[in-house]
């Protein structure tokens, strides 16, 4: 579903932004992926790129001081690009991210034998990680996040170079695939002190071989935030009535604090907008989405945005008042690797007419052929005037076909 080009190039000329997928091709495989993946395919969900990320290794490691906070990186370092970032956005990608959530796998690794390594078990529980194995060498751990589990993964190395022992970490989307990870890092870098982990596609290395000024560094709590506003609410109340209002906003609050765990600010019972607050961006925007398509088949819209900030989130948001066809859009707004992107969600109107250009592509290139030549031919006779005939055969054709 994600490779419309015809469609997509149709939309970024109504838009005035480029659309990068329409739907999603991600492969779902248990049944919650199948319910989102069906989503994204049904309501004709795109992404779209409103300011494009820069994605190159000085960027992505910008990024990575950002997340995670430059007091957790130590200046003695050396940064690695094992394997080089495709320089654009995978959708597909986003989706796993969005549906499957931002935890990752640690997989630690002493030279020696040590009973550090039980410190190291009781840092990581500490940090609210999850022991999977562990061995007198070895630990596979569960973190929140990736950024969660690069920081961890530091404070292991530098207590370990402390006790002049040499520990090696990487990250993966499972056990399996952080040991194979940290195997790759071995490989390319030898037995060094350091960690392996990717970044939009690519394969990347932080190494430090010598003792830090602080090995104990502070978790750094980057927050989320969501804020969503129903568009022209008046008009939704005019014809629903308050109750209805009342209801879709409660609905949306209970699915965010139930569902994403979301914290709620600033919510007002019978008010049309809200801001809450995620431990992760996935969280974020998967509640945008749930939200935006909820309102959607409730006859509402909303505009989404997520930040850092409060504010930040309420700007994103706004930006649905820039982006219009003829009125704005249902978006959900968020930064990514530097860049700002949207999905948006297109009415039911919208997506009854991209369900007729897609069953119907052929006949509709083959009747834009047929007026071309029609009213070509009676140019070159010189009666351009019944080039109407064409376009008049073309929707007679079109109603009773």
């Amino acid at each position: 579903m994600a490779n419309h080009s015809l469609i997509r190039w149709i939309f970024k000329g109504l838009t005035k932004h480029p659309i990068i997928s329409i739907g999603t091709k991600y492969n779902p495989a248990n049944p919650l992926e199948v319910e989102y993946v069906e989503m994204f395919n049904f309501t004709n969900t795109m992404l779209m790129e409103i300011k494009p990320a820069e994605i190159t290794s000085d960027t992505i490691f910008n990024n990575l001081i950002r997340d995670i906070g430059p007091e957790n990186i130590p200046k003695n370092h050396e940064f690695y690009e094992l394997n080089q970032a495709d320089n654009k956005i995978e959708e597909y990608a986003l989706v796993s991210n969005i549906i499957l959530g931002s935890d990752r796998y640690l997989y630690v690794e002493l030279t020696d034998q040590s009973n550090i390594i039980n410190n190291f078990s009781e840092i990581i529980l500490a940090e609210k990680g999850y022991i999977e194995e562990q061995s007198s060498t070895e630990i596979v751990a569960k973190m929140f996040s990736k950024n969660d589990a690069i920081r961890v993964a530091i404070k292991l190395i530098g207590i370990g170079l402390n006790y002049g022992i040499k520990v090696r970490a990487a990250i993966g989307m499972t056990g399996a695939a952080s040991i194979e990870r940290s195997i790759k890092l071995n490989n390319a870098v030898g037995e060094v002190p350091g960690l392996g982990f990717t970044k939009l596609g690519g394969e990347y290395a932080i190494i430090l071989e010598s003792k830090f000024v602080n090995s104990n560094p502070k978790h750094n709590d980057h927050l989320n935030y969501l804020f969503i506003d129903m568009i022209d609410s008046t008009k939704f109340t005019n014809k629903y009535g308050k109750d209805k209002l009342v209801e879709l906003m409660n609905s949306i609050k209970e699915f965010i604090e139930e569902e994403c765990n979301g914290s709620i600010e600033g919510y007002r019972q019978g008010g049309d907008d809200l801001i809450a607050k995620f431990p992760s961006k996935d969280l974020a925007i998967r509640a945008g989405l749930d939200s935006a398509w909820f309102t959607l088949n409730n006859g509402a819209k909303i505009r989404a945005g997520i930040g850092k900030t409060r504010r930040q989130a309420a700007e994103y948001a706004q930006l649905a008042d820039e982006i219009q066809i003829t009125n704005p859009l249902s978006l959900v707004v968020f930064e990514l690797a530097g860049g700002i992107y949207s999905y948006y969600i297109p009415s039911e109107f919208i997506r009854d007419i991209l369900t007729f250009i897609i069953n119907k592509k052929a006949k509709i290139i083959g009747i834009f052929i047929f007026v071309f030549l029609i009213a070509y031919i009676f140019a070159i006779l010189g009666l351009p005037e019944f080039g109407i005939i064409g376009v008049v055969i073309a929707i007679l054709y079109g109603i009773f076909s």
